[in-house]
């Protein structure tokens, strides 16, 4: 043992150690050959130790010298050390998530905490190097301050993963939405609201408008919100949803444990607030007599047995212009919707005037390109064209709580550059209706996300 902790403590020993776990780290999985610079740092650090010969042993001497000055030193060096350690470790292992709505119910609710895996996708680094640790794009105690300088940018590169987005995946992203966000006014979609006023006072008085009152900025792709959805179509799958079921590729997919959808019920007498609790039923609106609920499909079934429930039947939308792609009429609904075929990298489609909408989006703003439409004819960077190679996956995803979701149904297909991870467990679960301890959901603590 005495002989292993020599070695251990022997200078080109742990120089060895440190560059090898650098370079696979930082150089290998990163893919950047700039970063070998760094061995420079352990080399010095270990064997030169020039920058402490020159400059660092004055910090040593005012260490021995003052007990104050020494006490501050720990301090900060203690809070630094676990800045870094902790930013690193949020970039490629993981970071939490916190369940803020209930779009995922009964699969995940509100208060879940969960554990979300960047390996298992590849960690992407961060597109805005420069920002304030352990917070999102705001800083702590404001509203509107940024919390990120976009002086120093870096592209799009995810490193190598434990495997690939599957169907039926519970993804943590960024919303390809929330590129474009009113100050404000955060809690609604910048384009829903630009459509609303473009709809009341006309496409140019409408966005002049909305620049007057609202404060209209951008975020980059790492700074926009996270969203928590279900994948449920891949690149290159066409998907659809009739009566509420989602087909991919022609074929119905697999029921999603805990799957909701709004019911009208129409009872006899009002149903109490035990009876709903039994049933899990947490969303529901009603006059006593007529109900909204979401429910589940057993929910549904047992809660058909009541003696005071006359009706029950599930809702469904009719045809609407507030799903994506916004056509301008009426064509599909959140319940009867597609066929649409989502993108794949190096896949090539044919555009016409019809299927644009499907695709404008992402040709001028995932992937950067000046589309232009004249006379029924298609331009792309000033080029003529009839078809469209895509640089990028895209995925769809959606909501268990389908009746009860902002999902691709309402804002189209999330790009591969805005995955974060996938969330993977619960380690924690509170229910905020509750107080201390009864708050506690215990049985869903380290439970599998599915």
């Amino acid at each position: 043992m005495k002989r292993l902790k020599a070695i251990l403590r022997n200078k080109w020993v742990g120089f060895t150690l440190a560059s090898l776990l650098y370079t696979l780290w930082f150089v290998v999985w990163t893919g950047n050959l700039w970063l070998l610079l760094g061995l420079v740092v352990i080399y010095d650090f270990y064997i030169s130790r020039l920058f402490y010969r020159y400059v660092w042993h004055r910090n040593a001497e005012l260490c021995r010298k003052s007990r104050c000055y020494k006490t501050i030193y720990e301090w900060v060096n203690a809070i630094v050390f676990a800045t870094v350690v902790a930013s690193l470790v949020h970039i490629f292992i993981f970071q939490m998530y916190v369940i803020p709505t209930s779009s995922m119910e009964k699969s995940l609710l509100i208060g879940d905490y969960l554990y979300v895996s960047k390996v298992a996708y590849g960690p992407q680094m961060p597109n805005t190097p420069l920002s304030f640790p352990f917070v999102h794009h705001t800083m702590p105690f404001s509203t509107t301050r940024k919390s990120f300088s976009e002086a120093v940018k870096w592209p799009y590169h995810r490193l190598k993963g434990l495997g690939r987005v599957r169907r039926g995946d519970v993804v943590v992203f960024n919303f390809p939405a929330g590129d474009t966000v009113l100050l404000e006014k955060q809690n609604v979609t910048y384009y829903d609201e630009l459509r609303a006023y473009e709809q009341a006072y006309g496409r140019k008085e409408g966005r002049r408008r909305l620049f007057d009152e609202y404060t209209v900025i951008t975020r980059p792709v790492d700074k926009r919100e996270n969203y928590i959805k279900r994948c449920v179509a891949l690149p290159g799958d066409t998907l659809s949803v009739v009566d509420g079921a989602v087909y991919i590729n022609g074929r119905e997919t697999d029921d999603v444990p805990g799957k909701q959808y709004m019911y009208l019920v129409q009872t006899s007498s009002p149903l109490t607030k035990y009876a709903l609790d039994n049933l899990g039923v947490t969303e529901y609106s009603g006059n006593g007599s007529v109900y909204y609920m979401t429910l589940t499909a057993e929910a549904a079934a047992e809660l058909g047995k009541l003696n005071n429930v006359l009706s029950l039947r599930r809702y469904v939308y009719a045809p609407n212009d507030d799903v994506f792609p916004q056509w301008g009429d009426a064509r599909w609904s959140q319940d009867n919707y597609g066929p649409v075929w989502v993108p794949a990298r190096g896949a090539t489609v044919e555009l016409t005037p019809e299927n644009l909408p499907l695709y404008r989006r992402i040709i001028e703003t995932y992937e950067g390109h000046e589309l232009d439409v004249r006379d029924g004819r298609i331009f792309i960077d000033g080029a003529e064209t009839t078809h469209y190679t895509f640089a990028m996956d895209y995925y769809w995803m959606m909501g268990d709580n389908r009746h009860n979701s902002a999902d691709s149904r309402f804002w189209g297909f999330v790009p591969e550059d805005h995955i974060v991870g996938k969330a993977s467990f619960i380690w924690l679960s509170l229910d905020a209706a509750k107080k201390f301890p009864s708050n506690i959901r215990w049985e869903r603590i380290f439970t599998k996300v599915r």
